[in-house]
């Protein structure tokens, strides 16, 4: 009926599913605008659902490769569009009006070894993509430097940069109608960004890893350095375990060249997940940035690096001519192989807070409940820093990720039957690759675990109502129990342990009103990590925070403390000498005061004032959620 709105008369799945197949064409959008309004507003997150079902191509692009920027280059009303195409690239590819335009999304900066190669692997893309029949448009993005930035106020900057680099790629991709999209990014809160964008547009994409960094070294010692050892290094300068010349020359030789830090670190860690999740080819991860002895010693790409560029390319093309979507790629089951990677390769406790804000971008509910079933059931037994020995280089010369996910599917701890953005599943991805190395001890066996369940642990207790999140080893024990110190500030934990550390032995360090909003942003407490284990008193504390700790940091360690201290969670009740029980093993985290006592000194509370009050932290401050829902900023 000309009258009767098409939503009236089909269930809501079909009627988005006949719109984004383009058969209702011919109906007029009038009488369209409620399914597009329910899409829009859905809070199911439906494939294919959400903010751009305001935005498809009609039945005369469906199953083009262009079906987007036609809208763009194809119509007669777009002529001012079209006029400003041609002063680009579009234009001055022959017959590139046609042809599938592709986002190229650089987190690039000069400032930070992490990001200042990506427009040299953007520039290697985009030749690739130009060889293919397509034309390749690249952007950028804006990006934090954790290592830079830990220790200041500026680390206040680093996980709202997550979601700003997510809003900017939805940003340009959504305005500039592309067909697809190749993302780089390099530093620890790039990955999930570009991850949860494309998650939110929903078109063909891939991303590429900017690359580990090459593992840093003395001169006059055969020592392997990285940034923790910059880091560490301050807490045996404090210590007097060694001198101000030793210290420096450790961080003049930590970071030689680009690279992400190399140890399994947060970066490291997301790369390696969002390899399992299936968003990016075969050994993105741990493949090295840099080749130092290239072009007569000033260095280049690593050459298996410009090779993933032309892989991933070749893989959007499939995805481009198969119209496979990320959501198409990241289910639940792609979620559980990222979060099983995580475990078995001893990953960064911000795998929690990334991965549930990329799922909940996909339309997946994943919890911290889902961590800790998985921690269960799936051993730790990667050696690889922070925990162990060897860093991401090391593990590429022994098969890569690939090998390590090749032998847990093996052994039945991964789902080989997901798709990836090859065209193919797990299981055929892998099956064409070679295993871990024999003789390697760069990765152990199942039978003979680190750990026999996976070393990030979901903690509750009165002092944890909401859930916070351990990582613990089982090096450092699995249950502490101590008086509390606390500290209001990242910066008065750090000046305690430098006039007397040898007081806090035994003692649980409570660093408090480091929050999503009291923070803000979650610092990371490297510092503070790093000058325990520097100190020497990696096994005679604990520290927790409603902060978050740095895929660096080790010891016996939980963060993401929630409800946090400037919300009134418990954490910030908590006073000096209260006993604080940390279980791993029956995953309590409490402190032995009374329910009248904690309802005492909430009533005696006073909320302190937000730490700012204008600009883009004022704005993540209101509209930050709390860590269990992954700190995420549009719901």
């Amino acid at each position: 009926s000309s009258a009767t709105p098409v939503a009236a008369l089909v269930p809501p799945n079909m009627a988005v599913r006949l719109v984004r197949e383009g058969r209702c064409a011919r109906i007029p959008r009038t009488l369209l605008s409620p399914i597009y309004s329910a899409a829009r507003h859905s809070s199911s997150n439906l494939p294919g659902t959400g903010t751009y079902e305001n935005v498809l191509p009609n039945a005369e692009h469906a199953g083009k490769m262009n079906k987007y920027s036609s809208v763009i280059t194809q119509r007669a009303t777009q002529g001012a569009g079209q006029a400003q195409l041609y002063a680009t690239d579009v234009g001055k590819i022959a017959g590139g009006m046609q042809k599938p335009q592709v986002g190229i999304a650089s987190v690039w900066w000069e400032g930070n070894p992490c990001n200042m190669h990506l427009m040299d692997v953007a520039a290697e893309a985009k030749r690739f993509i130009n060889e293919r029949d397509m034309v390749g448009l690249r952007f950028n993005s804006i990006g934090v430097s954790d290592g830079i930035s830990n220790g200041t106020d500026g680390m206040a900057y680093s996980l709202q940069s997550r979601d700003l680099i997510a809003d900017g790629i939805e940003t340009v991709m959504g305005a500039q109608y592309y067909d697809g999209n190749i993302s780089i990014p390099g530093c620890d809160k790039n990955m999930p960004g570009c991850i949860m964008a494309m998650a939110r547009f929903n078109r063909p994409s891939v991303m590429v890893y900017g690359g580990t960094i090459r593992a840093g070294c003395r001169p006059a010692l055969d020592e392997k350095l990285d940034i923790i050892s910059a880091f560490q290094a301050y807490g045996e300068f404090v210590s007097g375990k060694i001198p101000d010349e030793t210290r420096l020359d450790i961080v003049q030789n930590a970071c030689p060249g680009p690279g992400a830090c190399g140890g399994m670190y947060t970066a490291n860690t997301m790369a390696s997940a969002i390899e399992a999740l299936g968003m990016s080819v075969p050994y993105s991860s741990s493949v090295p940035a840099w080749e130092p002895v290239l072009n007569e010693g000033e260095g280049g790409l690593h050459p298996e690096k410009v090779d993933e560029c032309r892989r991933a390319v070749d893989a959007l093309k499939v995805c481009l001519e198969r119209d496979i979507k990320p959501r198409d790629i990241m289910t639940r089951k792609a979620f559980e192989n990222a979060v099983s990677v995580v475990m078995v390769t001893g990953g960064s406790t911000n795998a929690t807070l990334h991965l549930i804000a990329m799922a909940r971008s996909a339309g997946v509910d994943l919890t911290l409940q889902d961590f800790k079933d998985i921690a269960a059931r799936t051993p730790f037994i990667a050696d690889l820093k922070p925990s162990g020995k060897y860093v991401m280089e090391d593990l590429h010369k022994v098969g890569g990720t690939p090998a390590v996910m090749k032998y847990m599917l093996e052994k039945g701890y991964l789902h080989g039957d997901c798709l990836t953005v090859t065209g193919k599943t797990i299981a055929e991805n892998l099956a064409e690759l070679p295993g871990l190395k024999a003789g390697q001890d760069v990765i152990g066996t199942f039978e003979n675990p680190v750990k026999a369940t996976g070393h990030i642990a979901i903690l509750q207790g009165n002092l944890a109502p909401e859930g916070a999140v351990g990582k613990i080893t089982g090096k450092e024990g699995t249950r502490f129990v101590g008086p509390a110190r606390c500290f209001d500030a990242e910066e008065d934990m750090m000046e305690a342990v430098k006039k007397d550390h040898a007081s806090l032995k035994g003692c649980v360090l409570a660093i408090r009103y480091e929050g999503p909003k009291g923070g803000p942003g979650m610092k990371e407490m490297l510092n503070p990590t790093s000058i325990v284990m520097g100190a020497g008193l990696g096994k005679d504390v604990a520290l927790i925070t409603d902060g978050r700790f740095s895929g660096g940091s080790h010891g016996f360690c939980v963060g993401h403390v929630s409800p946090e201290a400037q919300v009134g969670g418990p954490i910030a009740l908590l006073e000096d000498g209260d006993v604080v029980t940390i279980d791993a093993e029956t995953f309590e985290m409490s402190m032995d005061v009374s329910d009248a006592e904690m309802a005492r000194r909430k009533a005696a509370w006073v909320q302190p004032p937000f730490k700012y009050t204008r600009g883009t932290m004022y704005r993540y401050i209101k509209t930050v959620s709390s860590a269990q829902l992954g700190c995420v900023t549009d719901e």
